[in-house]
């Protein structure tokens, strides 16, 4: 395999992901000054419940924003548009109220565009639309678009346009909630993940040139779930890797047989259920998996049982922190990638958008 040292590529993908505390800033400044975020926000009412719809990465930030909102107590739950398009009676139900949130980085992606479409015109629901794209298709058959034009990325996979629309949808559950201590929290955010970025990714770097693994494996509970999907997924394109996600606790119920030398677990830990997920930790590394964990605060316990740590260490509510997580997911992807020899900027069989035809 190529070492990462002496290629060029991913470069895109890898300035993409290290220009995100910057995008953070930048996107959250012109959003909460925009007439959208109002718009959006006016479109809340008692007792709805929020959809989020997407498909692929869009999808799982669809996951971790409906997370996000229940958090704050604003009913919510995700779906991939598919699976709206193709049975919408298990998803909206007569005599109840929906606010729909379509997500898609192009603004073009035809599931995305149908969904919200039919949202529209088929249930006479007024429908948010979110994207890193300006004058696209998504834009014209929503009732608002939330536009975070400084997220799109010339890469094919989402990294910055990920997490820059999930801290935009927070910063929206924030303003609808009336939350200023969580708004003020996410505007805080990239100046407290931005020193990370300085030491956290070459050690990284060396980690995944030392170990070769045949499968991945990703777990978390709660909040952090969605993003766990995401990293599995970073790690599916970027490196063209067989990857898989559970829940935590979940793994110990079979999933555990492939716990081996050749597979990396990777633990995405949150403080509520840490004490648990540290006892999954601890016998996937008995039965001799290797093992990652990314965290807020790592004890004693979780060092001595993982082969890798990033510590996060920031100050701000679990609930806001959610993006920062995500980036070394990112990371890894990229740099299995490039130890194989690949092109994450352009992964095999993948292309930016996937638009369907009529």
């Amino acid at each position: 395999m190529k070492s990462v040292a002496i290629t060029e590529q991913g470069r895109h993908t890898l300035s993409e992901i290290f220009s995100q505390p910057q995008c953070w800033n930048a996107c959250l400044a012109k959003l909460a000054s925009s007439p959208e975020l109002r718009a959006a926000a006016q479109l809340a009412r008692p007792g709805a419940e929020w959809i989020f719809v997407g498909c692929g990465t869009s999808y799982y930030l669809a996951q971790t924003a409906a997370a996000a909102f229940n958090d704050l107590n604003l009913s919510a739950r995700a779906v991939p548009a598919s699976e709206l398009l193709m049975y919408p009676g298990l998803t909206l139900h007569a005599g109840r109220d929906y606010i729909p949130v379509v997500i898609s980085r192009s603004g073009r992606t035809s599931e995305a565009v149908r969904a919200a479409r039919m949202l529209e015109k088929d249930s006479n629901l007024r429908t948010i639309a979110i994207t890193c794209a300006d004058g696209q298709p998504l834009e014209p058959v929503c009732s608002v678009t939330l536009k975070l034009l400084d997220a799109d990325e010339q890469s094919t996979v989402m990294t910055r346009s990920f997490t820059s629309m999930l801290l935009g949808l927070q910063y929206l559950a924030a303003t609808v909630s009336g939350n200023d201590v969580f708004r003020r929290a996410l505007l805080e955010l990239p100046q407290q993940v931005e020193p990370l970025l300085k030491g956290v990714p070459q050690r990284l770097r060396l980690f995944v040139e030392s170990r070769t693994f045949s499968d991945f494996v990703f777990l978390a509970q709660g909040l952090l779930f969605g993003i766990a999907s995401e990293c599995m997924l970073k790690v599916t394109e970027s490196s063209c890797s067989y990857a898989q996600v559970f829940h935590s606790l979940e793994f110990r119920h079979g999933p555990k047989s492939i716990a081996d030398s050749n597979v990396l677990i990777a633990f995405v830990m949150s403080e509520t259920s840490y004490d648990a997920e540290v006892e999954v930790l601890e016998e996937m590394k008995a039965l001799g998996a290797a093992t990652l964990v990314i965290a807020n605060r790592i004890d004693s316990r979780a060092q001595r049982a993982a082969d890798f740590t990033v510590e996060l260490g920031l100050t701000s509510p679990e609930t806001a922190r959610l993006a920062a997580f995500v980036i070394w997911g990112q990371l890894y992807g990229v740099y299995y990638g490039l130890k194989k020899g690949l092109n994450p900027d352009s992964p095999v069989n993948l292309t930016r958008v996937v638009e369907l035809a009529d």
